[in-house]
């Protein structure tokens, strides 16, 4: 029996798609799965049906202050440094706890999110194979295109562009260098003393393979590390007791969304879903929440200012289907769930790499900018039947290899060169 850990942070985003991962590979025959993150995440492992593993017992208050604060980050230095910080902290935490559980069974296999940076070197330490899942591949840095994390840009045009492209990547790389001094860390407590390979690839995520969670179909042609791969989004949703929204019959209804995160982003989220649906009668306008608290939301459930239908939380893989179009703001849960259900977008991207998504989504004709209102957005990409057309050719990709089997049948793979040497306990540290 071979035993796979995935590791993940408790953030929906990222733990979602590895549990995604966890319950297909827990229907390989002698593969044994366990997703390792922390107590908040246990919820949502048990109920999908996979065994658990919680570590940095309490930290779980103080990592949603680091990942979910309730402001803006951008590109803010000293914001960006506070997190960096913290970041630091918990991931040097996370490793020793981590290093203490293989010590008693090591994994023959692990896959991490690709915001766990101490995991790969300690599956190096204990001489375990790692690989990385990646719900953003436009963060990752590449030999040509444009960078990410600057706004969202297009792939540069002509001699001009492709250096305006090629100094963008410098600046990208050379603040992820000058990111660690200026908020007084050092990456080598977590077992990264070099944030970028000999061959320039980054040390944060496996040589051997990068599972990229969103569809090629939207990416722009960029060089790439040659274990990145391409598989498409990994629609999963925890089983969840939230009754369905009602939707009326006959009528185009719009899913407005910024998903679990961005707390600070949701009441004027709601201001403006009000006023577009204020200013479309003909279209039912629903929003999610996200399941966040936030300040309006008790007396704003149900049907609020303007008509619009607020919801505390929406299911996307349940849910999404029945609706016309969404407005979201370029996460990537939302993004892969939207396009696989074949539905055109309004993207208003608010934060982090968000830009880089809105961009290539507009790029690809799946989804609509927000230029003068939300409403003429919305009225735009649900009266111009080209949208619809490109995200269903999008879906019908996405349906003939799910992300899931792909990535399974590279496990499977895996394993076999490896052949299972952690089933004994005793097996520890040994090589």
């Amino acid at each position: 029996m071979s035993l796979v850990d995935l590791v993940a942070p408790p953030m929906a985003g990222h733990l979602h798609p590895i549990l995604g991962i966890g319950a297909r590979l827990a229907r390989e025959p002698d593969v044994e799965v366990r997703v390792i993150s922390t107590a908040g995440a246990l919820p949502a492992i048990t109920v999908t049906g996979v065994p658990g593993l919680a570590l940095l017992d309490g930290a779980d208050e103080v990592l949603e202050t680091v990942v979910n604060p309730p402001y803006r980050v951008g590109s803010n230095p000293r914001r960006l440094a506070r997190q960096l910080r913290a970041a630091v902290g918990l991931q040097r935490e996370f490793r020793t706890e981590l290093l203490d559980v293989w010590a008693e069974r090591r994994p023959d296999l692990v896959l991490a999110d690709f915001t766990m940076g101490a995991v790969g070197s300690a599956a190096d330490e204990v001489g375990v194979p790692w690989w990385t899942t990646h719900p953003s591949p436009c963060a990752i840095e590449g030999r040509s295109g444009p960078p990410s994390y600057l706004g969202g840009w297009r792939p540069g045009v002509g001699l001009a562009g492709r250096s305006r492209d090629a100094l963008g990547r410098a600046v990208v790389r050379g603040f992820k260098g000058f990111a660690p001094r200026l908020a007084g860390v050092r990456l080598a407590e977590v077992g990264v003393p070099r944030l970028h390979r000999p061959d320039g690839s980054e040390a944060i995520y496996s040589p051997e393979r990068i599972f990229a969670l969103t569809p090629e179909a939207i990416e722009f042609p960029r060089s790439l590390p040659a274990a990145v791969r391409y598989v498409g989004p990994v629609l999963h949703t925890p089983p969840t007791a939230v009754p369905a929204p009602d939707l009326a019959p006959g009528r185009p209804a719009v899913l407005v969304t910024a998903g679990t995160h961005l707390p600070w982003h949701k009441e004027s989220l709601l201001a403006s879903a009000a006023e577009a649906a204020a200013a479309l009668p003909d279209v039912d306008v629903h929003v999610s929440l996200g399941g966040d608290p936030v300040p309006s939301v008790p007396s704003a459930l149900g049907v609020g200012e303007g008509g619009v239908h607020v919801h505390r939380y929406v299911d996307y893989a349940r849910d999404l289907p029945r609706f016309a179009a969404v407005v979201h703001h370029g996460g990537a849960g939302v993004l892969g769930h939207t396009l696989a259900a074949g539905l055109p977008a309004v993207v208003v991207p608010v934060d982090y790499d968000q830009f880089d998504h809105a961009v290539r989504l507009t790029e690809a004709g799946v989804a609509v900018a927000v230029t003068t209102t939300l409403a003429a957005a919305i009225r735009e990409v649900l009266a111009v039947p080209s949208y619809r057309r490109a995200a269903e050719e999008v879906a019908a990709g996405l349906a003939r290899t799910p992300a899931v089997d792909a990535i399974a049948a590279e496990v499977r793979a895996r394993l076999a060169e490896i052949g299972p040497t952690a089933a004994d306990p005793a097996a520890g540290f040994a090589p």
